[in-house]
């Protein structure tokens, strides 16, 4: 099947795809289990690497400017993931992959700029159905337009709104200092950092809904450290001079915002607050020493920093090595919340992990695969597949090579030679699961639906 243009997208969404079939897939959606009901906060920052955090980088004199007080103090207080992934080693992918538990290459989104499908079911969506209030800010990359972060109209049929948010402060890309956003199609010229912008947007939002004793689910999506690395001067200062970790010292300062006007409002224990990048450090020193950057499926293009803050809920920190992915996100919170979606696409990628946030998961059940093509064909590309030990490539046709992760992080022993029993375990797991995404691509996971 070819790859549809925006403009199909577009034409698509216009023609009511979407919106015919949200009432029929939403409208039997089950009531949470308990009436205290969660809020949800999902932060993600975009090009932030694994070793972008403090908390990573203890006695570590090359990184010694990365100031995360902040993050550092989330993954002491909560659960932090040693292997939490990227779904994709690109921004638009991995976002799609948090708002609907899928690969990206199922509903085609290949790279950076590729838009959602709309028939794809996300989160806002599903919580939304709910009873929640939905607000998205900052970085959006989900309607299908490149180039630097552009105000998103308010008919655009990709917008938050039209993928269930009822507030909305976003541009479709990447911004910095004094940046023009869109609020619900509005033009907004914000002054200042943008993560300092965004935040306070989220918190008046958040604050609404407090008052008015909503759960609300706020997606606040940073367009930090990305280029075109712009900090405020004080918060380069912060970072030794280090113009990259000043754009990471004004990530963590919002964040810091965030969380005290939480306690402030009294909803901070029942609010759950996760936090990642979209993918990968964009070169040394960024990825920590693992193998591979940005825009390759190598540990250091996937492998980002992942914590979930609950105090409610997670009473006693503690680290994790049990891999989990963005895809695991959608899942994770419709179970938390008891949400059945009648119709939901299948199948999703990701699983819930709330027996890993209560403590009881100490193996992931079943392996993650990742997949980096510009075509959705099994040969093309490069795919992965991990699970708890080993992770197996398939660098190109033919060609297979396997590390042990749990052991060799950085991917520098292959032993596909030497175990060839894993591989041949593995390989047919990857090449099932490709097959999958094929089908959905091609549309199959839709016709379900009808």
């Amino acid at each position: 099947m070819r790859r549809m243009r925006r403009r199909e997208f577009l034409a698509a969404a216009a023609a009511g795809a979407a919106a015919a079939a949200l009432p029929q897939r939403l409208q039997a959606a089950a009531e949470p289990k308990t009436a205290d009901r969660p809020n949800i906060i999902l932060c993600m920052t975009d090009d932030q690497g694994w070793a972008d955090v403090g908390y990573n980088n203890a006695g570590n004199s090359e990184r010694a400017f990365v100031r995360t007080p902040v993050m550092d103090q989330m993954a002491a207080s909560g659960l932090r993931f040693n292997r939490f992934y990227a779904a994709a080693p690109y921004c638009s992918p991995t976002r799609g992959s948090v708002m609907t538990g899928r690969h990206p290459i199922r509903y085609g989104c290949f790279g950076p700029g590729k838009p959602l499908r709309p028939q794809e079911m996300t989160i806002a969506q599903a919580l939304k159905s709910a009873g929640y209030a939905t607000g998205h800010f900052g970085k959006w990359h989900l309607n299908g337009v490149s180039g630097p972060g552009k105000p998103i109209p308010a008919d655009d049929p990709l917008s938050p709104g039209r993928f269930g948010f009822d507030e909305w402060l976003s541009v479709s890309n990447f911004f910095d200092l004094n940046w023009t956003f869109s609020h619900k199609g509005q033009l907004v010229q914000a002054q200042g950092d943008g993560s300092d912008v965004i935040v306070t947007e989220a918190l008046k939002f958040i604050s609404q809904a407090a008052k008015a004793r909503t759960p609300f689910l706020a997606v606040i999506w940073y367009g930090n450290p990305h280029v075109p690395i712009q900090p405020l001067p004080e918060y380069q200062e912060k970072a030794g001079g280090s113009a990259y970790y000043g754009e990471i010292y004004g990530v963590d300062r919002s964040l810091g915002t965030l969380r005290a006007e939480l306690r402030r409002l009294g909803i901070a224990d029942n609010t759950l607050l996760w936090f990642c990048s979209d993918n990968g450090g964009t070169k040394e020193p960024y990825t920590g020493g693992l193998r591979g950057k940005k825009g390759t499926v190598w540990e250091g293009g996937l492998r980002v920093p992942g914590i979930i803050e609950w105090p409610a809920r997670i009473r006693k920190p503690f680290t994790t090595d049990v891999p989990a992915t963005t895809s695991d996100i959608y899942p994770t919170i419709l179970e938390l919340l008891g949400i059945k979606v009648p119709n939901q696409v299948q199948p999703l990628d990701g699983i819930s992990i709330v027996s890993l946030i209560d403590g009881k998961m100490t193996q992931r059940p079943g392996p993650i695969g990742f997949w980096h093509s510009n075509k959705a064909e099994p040969g093309v590309g490069h795919a992965a597949l991990t699970d708890n030990v080993y992770k197996l490539h398939r660098v190109k046709a033919n060609a297979w090579e396997l590390y042990d992760i749990a052991k060799d992080p950085t991917e520098s022993q292959d032993l596909a030679a030497t175990k060839p029993e894993v591989v041949a375990r593995m390989k047919p797991l990857l090449e099932a699961w490709q097959e999958s995404v094929v089908r959905s691509f091609n549309g199959q996971d839709y016709k379900r639906q009808a």
